[in-house]
């Protein structure tokens, strides 16, 4: 253990000659440089998202009465007109039986008035009955037609009703919570619905930008169908940081600006056909944004002074000039794309730039040669070979 803190007194006072060493041979410490040049840049932006399903439907029952079976389970994938609930239907089909009869009671009570009005036609015809008496007849034929009518309507309603105690799915969908068991008295007037079945063939993601992030997208203006258009197809992060497979677009963009946040509300669709996604869900909406002939160098090359960036420029005579550049505003959290201050061609230090002063003298070396050279100090350490370490 004591050999190996010395040999490592040894490693720190060599490295520490090293940047006075060059003093003694006359040669300036080297650094690695980079020779900048333009490339394509894939930068993104992301925008926090609510997912739903493109239709979520409320299921509520239109009569009150006792749930006698569930017919499903939460999460069940469910047709249009799958039953759901079922409701006791007992009072209901004493209702439609109740109003069945009262159907033919109406009937014979119109027949026998069509009887009695034709008899009397013919006796007003012959003139034993007054005509006073044939307008009467006539009329309570009219009201026995009426009470036929209301009678059926009544019937009509009672079957509905009936047919209410069978709650079925107004669409394709997904099964929510269901909050109810068998047993439970429900009614037209629940707070909490008996379910909710969510469309998830599609499904929407709801987001918002600011006003200056709108218009740096739909500068150019036109119709909304013209600006819909234009945006590019837009991709979802999921919660766990994953991409969804399926790209999606954009569909409406809000007409009005929230006065109290200053962003706009936007809406995406994505297919859904594997079902990935669930109604509720948060993610992200990624909007492309690639930017073409730019120049790229890493966070690690600059410094900051009064939220100014600047890099270090190696000149013809291999001495440095403390250059600003302008940056764009994206990055990936490891490179700067440089919109201005640098040229293609440019030479940059990439390493140790905190300590370096404008107008130094360097030895320009390419990154691999720096790496190369690292390596073989390692293995020089490694093999105990001090004295060529770090030279």
């Amino acid at each position: 253990m004591k050999s190996r803190l010395v040999l490592l007194a040894c490693c720190l006072a060599l490295l520490s000659s090293c940047g006075q060493g060059d003093k003694g041979t006359g040669k300036a410490p080297e650094f690695a440089v980079l020779t900048v040049q333009t490339t394509t840049a894939n930068l993104t932006n992301s925008y926090p998202a609510t997912i739903k399903g493109k239709q979520d439907v409320e299921i509520r029952p239109m009569v009150s009465g006792f749930i006698t079976k569930l017919h499903v389970d939460e999460g069940a994938v469910v047709r249009k007109g799958q039953v759901l609930f079922s409701i006791d239907p007992v009072q209901y089909q004493a209702a439609v039986n109740s109003a069945k009869a009262t159907v033919e009671t109406a009937k014979a009570a119109l027949n026998t008035q069509e009887l009695t009005t034709a008899n009397k036609r013919e006796l007003n015809k012959k003139q034993i009955v007054s005509d006073y008496d044939l307008l009467m007849s006539e009329n309570q034929l009219a009201q026995a037609k009426a009470s036929l009518a209301q009678a059926e309507a009544q019937l009509v309603n009672a079957q509905n009703n009936l047919s209410y105690t069978r709650v079925t799915s107004p669409s394709d969908g997904v099964v929510g919570t269901i909050p109810y068991r068998v047993g439970s008295l429900v009614s037209p007037s629940i707070a909490t619905p008996l379910t909710t079945v969510a469309d998830i063939s599609e499904m929407y993601a709801y987001f918002s930008m600011t006003e200056r992030q709108l218009l740096a997208m739909i500068r150019e203006g036109g119709s909304m169908k013209e600006i819909l258009e234009s945006l590019p197809s837009v991709h979802l992060q999921l919660i766990d940081g994953s991409i969804y497979p399926d790209s999606g677009r954009v569909e409406t963009i809000s007409g009005v600006i929230d006065q109290t946040t200053g962003s706009v509300n936007m809406r995406a669709l994505f297919p859904n056909a594997k079902n990935i996604l669930r109604s509720g869900g948060t993610g992200n909406v990624v909007f492309p944004n690639p930017m073409e002939n730019v120049i790229m160098i890493p966070q690690s090359a600059t410094t900051e002074i009064q939220d100014k960036k600047f890099v270090f420029v190696v000149q013809p005579d291999n001495t440095l000039k403390n250059t600003e550049i302008n940056v764009f505003t994206l990055n990936d959290g490891k490179y700067y794309y440089v919109t201005a201050g640098l040229k293609p061609g440019d030479k940059i230090v990439l390493e140790g730039v905190q300590n370096l002063k404008d107008g130094q003298a360097i030895t320009p070396i390419s990154p691999a040669d720096k790496e190369a050279a690292y390596q073989q100090a390692l293995q020089d350490q490694k093999d105990g070979n001090i004295q060529t370490a770090f030279q």
